[in-house]
């Protein structure tokens, strides 16, 4: 569907709504006022930008030397003929701070689109979206381009310097599947050479860091092939080089990745490995034997899971360590017969879910885990599975950069640690 059917296709959904002709001159009429009065502020505002940068001009001035016309789509509609003030010289050096040089959406209208797109929105349903706003229907490509302007913000959010170390970082892996070139080229239909491309497995790695006062953000994300000691040692250099100072950190939370170990030996030396304790005990599931039960119903099966399950969270409530150790024993003692095997995993590296004692008890919820985020990861997933394979790492690291970003507005806490 071109752009001209598409607005055939919105027009008809639209002619046989429920609303009166009256309802929707009305609607035109609300419409094309605000997007005047928009219009209005906006020139204005421009006009007392450049004004203010001309009084603070070192040196020889510049005159005002008219205007000159540019299309601008705001989340109130389209202006078609803005009108920017210009100088006679000294345009190309100027830095507009309420417009940016070359795009035609603000930036809060390419925010909305981006949080549209995230929220599930394909690129088809945000034609329709837009066109109630804009009057008009914009290609893919243009929307599209509107969705990786995304990119230039993560950019400065990964590179930006860390100010502060947080003494607790959660860091995890969420996998995806990627395009990349094979260097070989094929011949379509139309006779054009196209670069052949191999859908790739990665895994984009993430830190959260979190402060003594309970307060969390993301801190660093990036795409690597592996969770293997080298890739995690890179990300964590790159943390290093941002500004983290290695000696504060005095705690990373893990599921339990391989290669994450020797990693902190070698980048972070000072902090300890906290054994996601969620991760832990859901690993004993696929251990269970089911021992004392004869042919057990899938409803036995649950409530056995549902009582182990118990038991070993219960450990995590003790008020200090020395007490959560002379739980384990008893859970041993409990299950140790019925279940010898999800004991037995369960057991194994059990002194690392302790870590979270050595501080203070109001953060134990939220570094005993890695939730933080898991939570994340599960809105990025169900977008992923959407898409299937991300074209290029750009996409993917934008559409994660978009879903961090609003999982971190719906908890009304920072995004990116001390950057935006």
């Amino acid at each position: 569907m071109n752009t001209s059917e598409c607005e055939a296709a919105i027009l008809r959904v639209q002619a046989a709504s429920f609303q009166s002709e009256l309802d929707s001159a009305l609607q035109e009429a609300l419409h094309s006022r605000v997007v005047e009065m928009v219009r209005t502020v906006l020139e204005g505002a421009l006009v007392e930008e450049v004004n203010a940068d001309l009084a603070a001009w070192e040196g020889p001035r510049p005159r005002r030397s008219g205007y000159y016309p540019r299309i601008t789509d705001t989340q109130y509609g389209r202006i078609a003929d803005l009108r920017v003030p210009k100088l006679r010289w000294g345009n190309e050096q100027r830095e507009w701070q309420i417009l940016i040089r070359y795009e035609k959406g603000l930036r809060g209208w390419l925010d909305q689109v981006g949080y549209l797109y995230v929220l599930g929105l394909s690129l088809r349903d945000l034609q329709v979206a837009l066109y109630a706003q804009l009057g008009t229907v914009l290609s893919p490509t243009a929307i599209n381009r509107v969705t990786l302007a995304v990119q230039q913000q993560y950019e400065a959010a990964r590179q930006a310097a860390i100010v502060q170390t947080p003494p607790v970082l959660i860091v995890d892996g969420v996998y995806v599947t990627i395009m990349y070139p094979t260097g070989e080229w094929v011949e379509d239909a139309a006779g054009h050479l196209r670069a052949v491309q191999r859908a790739e497995e990665r895994v984009i790695l993430a830190a959260l860091a979190v402060w003594e006062d309970g307060s969390y953000q993301l801190l660093h994300f990036a795409v690597a092939t592996t969770e293997e000691e080298s890739t995690w040692k890179t990300f964590l250099q790159q943390l290093v080089e941002r500004g983290l100072t290695p000696q504060t950190v005095r705690l990373v939370v893990s599921d339990g990745t391989k290669g994450l170990r020797a990693a902190l030996k070698a980048v972070l030396p000072q902090a300890h490995l906290q054994r996601c304790i969620t991760h832990k005990v859901r690993g004993m599931q696929r251990y269970l034997q089911y021992g004392g039960l004869t042919a057990p119903t899938s409803a036995q099966q649950q409530q056995r899971w549902h009582d182990i399950e118990t038991d070993a969270y219960a450990i995590y409530d003790a008020e200090d360590s020395a007490t959560a150790r002379q739980r384990m024993a008893e859970f041993r003692a409990k299950w140790q017969t019925l279940e010898p095997k999800a004991v037995h995993n369960f057991q194994w590296g059990f002194t690392r879910t302790l870590e979270f004692y050595h501080f203070a008890p109001a953060l134990w919820p939220r570094i005993r885990t890695t939730n933080l985020l898991e939570r994340r990861f599960r809105t990025f997933r169900t977008r992923a599975d959407e898409i299937g394979a991300f074209p290029n790492e750009t996409s993917c690291l934008g559409l994660f950069f978009m879903i961090a970003r609003y999982e971190h507005a719906k908890l009304d806490r920072p995004f990116m640690a001390n950057t935006l």
